[in-house]
């Protein structure tokens, strides 16, 4: 008579070959996409919401139905806020192109060097830790055609012939005076993008280039420069977001002014927002704005997409 004990069974868990597997993590998710609705989507419709109706605080009226009114008197009725969108354009197109050329040229040379690249990148880098605010602040006092340091050398280096230039008071330099405020900021950025996009170029393929004959300039625009540019439009897209939302520098350093030739979108939306109290209009603003953001962002994502199918060089 056979008395052997058989091979033990041992019950699956519940969740390996089932289907409440799939159910765990998505209840440890839930907690997290319940506080990100609470704190983007729940805004954005009350936002949304506020852009069919006229709440003007500052007549004490509640708020009144107002349909697609807002939105036309943005496109159709307010040159003010025109200006704004071609002055953050300029920011864009002409910043932020400088911000690429400047950190893509220092990122090369920071490529080259040794031991000391660690140092003098740290260093570069300090200007992106202070707070726009900040930085503001200083170009404020640089600027100034009283007492500013700039005057004072550029009174120096041409003997008398530059003296005292209103960098913030004259409407032909005063918004060229906030871009390079914030060239100066955020180059460095683009420069340690651009430098670790550098680092992932595998040697063998920079060697072999150079077996066939290619060296300076051949190897940067025939080489280099095609694998660096997914790189560069990742860098390109954050920065250019980031101008379309330029308010604090802004601030600091004209108000604005003067007149509306430093306005920006961002600082225009703030101005109908918390000077005027335009709660409906200011919402109307806003979603063209994300709208204007949207939409570049895209081109943006569309043509890296692009790049990485090797479908342009």
């Amino acid at each position: 008579m056979k008395t052997g004990v058989g091979p033990r069974v041992v019950p699956a868990r519940r969740g390996e070959g089932g289907r409440r597997a799939p159910l765990t993590p998505i209840a440890m998710l839930l907690p997290a996409v319940a506080v990100l609705v609470a704190i983007t989507a729940f805004p954005l419709l009350y936002e949304l919401r506020l852009t069919v109706v006229s709440w003007e605080l500052t007549t004490g009226f509640p708020p009144q139905f107002v349909g697609l009114q807002n939105f036309m008197r943005v496109f159709f009725q307010d040159p003010r806020f025109w200006n704004a969108v071609a002055n953050t354009g300029l920011l864009v197109g002409v910043g932020v192109g400088l911000q690429a050329v400047l950190g893509t040229a220092l990122a090369l040379e920071l490529h080259r060097l040794g031991r000391t690249r660690t140092t003098v990148l740290s260093l570069m880098l300090i200007p992106v830790m202070i707070a726009p605010v900040i930085a503001g602040f200083q170009f404020r006092m640089i600027y100034n055609d009283q007492f500013g340091p700039l005057n004072y050398l550029l009174d120096i280096l041409t003997r008398g012939a530059v003296r005292g230039a209103a960098w913030l008071a004259d409407p032909r330099i005063a918004l060229w005076a906030v871009m390079a405020t914030d060239v100066w900021q955020w180059t460095p950025f683009m420069t340690l993008v651009v430098l670790a996009g550098l680092q992932t170029i595998p040697v063998e393929l920079l060697e072999a280039a150079e077996v066939d004959g290619a060296a300076g300039p051949q190897m940067f625009w025939r080489v280099t420069l095609p694998l660096l540019t997914p790189v560069i439009v990742i860098g390109l897209l954050v920065r250019v977001m980031d101008t379309f939302k330029l308010f604090d520098i802004v601030y600091q350093l004209t108000g604005g002014g003067p007149g509306n030739v430093t306005e920006t979108i961002a600082y225009y939306t703030y101005l109908q927002g918390f000077k005027f109290f335009s709660l409906g209009y200011t919402s109307a603003m806003a979603f063209v704005q994300l709208a204007l953001i949207t939409v570049v962002a895209q081109i943006f994502l569309r043509y890296q997409r692009r790049v990485r199918a090797g479908m342009v060089t």
